[in-house]
């Protein structure tokens, strides 16, 4: 329960926080560099394979408004958070939110390594077949994240099905990618989050979902340069798969993290 956690060991944990969000900031000049790969990846990919990419991110792109089939059980989550009641829909979140702290990082840091894992065997499946089995890995990887950071929502007690939420993860994996530019304004939103201001000015920031998930994809495009070599893009598409989920996982992990803290502090002051 919240009352029973050290207000101390809660504020500390919010500074350590506030560290990272800072460090984040700091961005060498070379990754601007990262929209490179995919000028050259655009120029070269036949168009049957551009319209397949275009057709995959125009369905993520519902994910936005209808959570469509990336949506995750929740009932399944709620078990694993609770292993040991039977959790009522209706309060399973509300439940979840006052555990102890140390319980909702133990579950997240267990779906970051997991959704990690798939990651790595899918990069280097799709790492194969050089650039065209790249521009499929796109797409899919966007749904690892997604779903991986949805089951991390509910780990700090929040509803994935809500579309605040929805927007909230979105901006996670904005910012996991972003330059120093993008990541200061992103804080910026997702500190909104936390004082209830977010709807109206991210939700018309989201209205553009197509740009947002090229840009995505764009922002990345660096550390997929390798995984465009036959073959040898098997070693590299398992490494940067994994560094790539790793990237948007400690960002989902920290972002709500913080927000659980700082609620928990609220409540009892």
């Amino acid at each position: 329960m919240t009352t029973t956690e050290d207000l101390q060991y809660l504020n500390s944990e919010l500074r350590l926080i506030e560290q990272w969000e800072k460090e984040q900031k700091d961005l060498f000049f070379w990754e601007k560099l990262g929209r490179l790969p995919f000028v050259i990846l655009d120029r070269l990919t036949p168009k049957f394979i551009q319209d397949k990419i275009g057709v995959v991110l125009d369905e993520l792109g519902s994910y936005v408004q209808s959570g469509g089939r990336y949506l995750i059980s929740k009932e399944q989550m709620y078990r694993k958070m609770l292993p040991h009641e039977e959790p009522d829909a209706d309060t399973a979140l509300e439940r979840i939110a006052q555990l102890p702290l140390s319980r909702m990082d133990e579950v997240a840091e267990s779906i970051s390594k997991s959704s990690s894992n798939t990651a790595t065997v899918q990069g280097a499946t799709t790492g194969i077949g050089g650039i065209f089995t790249l521009a499929i890995d796109i797409p899919l990887l966007l749904g690892i994240s997604i779903k991986a950071l949805q089951e991390i929502a509910i780990s700090y007690g929040y509803d994935p099905s809500e579309k605040s939420e929805r927007i909230f993860i979105v901006k996670c994996l904005q910012f996991s990618s972003s330059d120093i530019v993008g990541k200061k304004a992103i804080l910026e939103d997702l500190a909104a989050f936390r004082s209830g201001e977010q709807s109206k000015q991210v939700l018309s920031q989201l209205q553009g979902w197509r740009e947002v998930m090229l840009s995505y994809r764009d922002n990345f495009g660096w550390k997929k340069l390798f995984q465009m070599i036959p073959i040898a893009g098997i070693l590299f598409g398992a490494y940067l798969n994994r560094s790539t989920l790793q990237d948007v996982t400690e960002t989902g992990r920290i972002m709500y993290r913080k927000r659980r803290i700082i609620e928990k502090l609220e409540a009892v002051s």
